[in-house]
């Protein structure tokens, strides 16, 4: 069972976390990560069936800053805001040293000439881990729940 200090500490985490990707400060995406990390984004189809397909696939914090610097210097899009919504999150499994929690999320998008949409929806699998910094993500999976992908999702969900 899990004190309610790790409940708070797994709580700023998320809101840290999304709080980043919102106000699009994404140099700061990959600080969320330990070193050797795994941030995947992949459908729901795919997961359940097993299949290693990804849309997104981030081996290492170092490959989560070339996303970072591709977003910026090579993607030509509209600009847009996104808000992300992280619902409660539950604790799968939990040791010392790692924290298995899987919550729902939804991400909102904003052109700034149109209305908001949802950009895209699904569940976070992630394994977090404790760091002289604080929790920190070792796994993020991301399983999103629609087959059909919109062309913005360049950005770290």
């Amino acid at each position: 069972m899990a004190t309610p200090e790790i409940r708070d500490e797994i709580d700023a985490l998320y809101a840290d976390y999304a709080e980043a990707l919102d106000d699009n400060e994404l140099e700061r995406w990959p600080d969320f990560f330990v070193e050797d990390c795994l941030y995947k984004l992949v459908p729901r189809e795919n997961w359940e069936r097993n299949l290693p397909i990804a849309l997104m696939l981030c081996e290492s914090k170092g490959m989560l800053r070339d996303r970072v610097t591709a977003v910026r210097t090579t993607a030509l899009y509209a600009p847009r805001t996104f808000r992300h919504l992280i619902g409660q999150f539950r604790l799968k499994a939990e040791t010392p040293e790692r924290i298995h929690v899987r919550a729902n999320y939804v991400v909102f998008q904003t052109l700034v000439d149109d209305l908001t949409r949802i950009q895209n929806a699904g569940k976070y699998i992630d394994l977090i881990v404790r760091t002289p910094e604080g929790l920190r993500f070792q796994e993020k999976i991301c399983v999103f729940d629609s087959v059909l992908v919109p062309n913005s999702l360049i950005y770290p969900v």
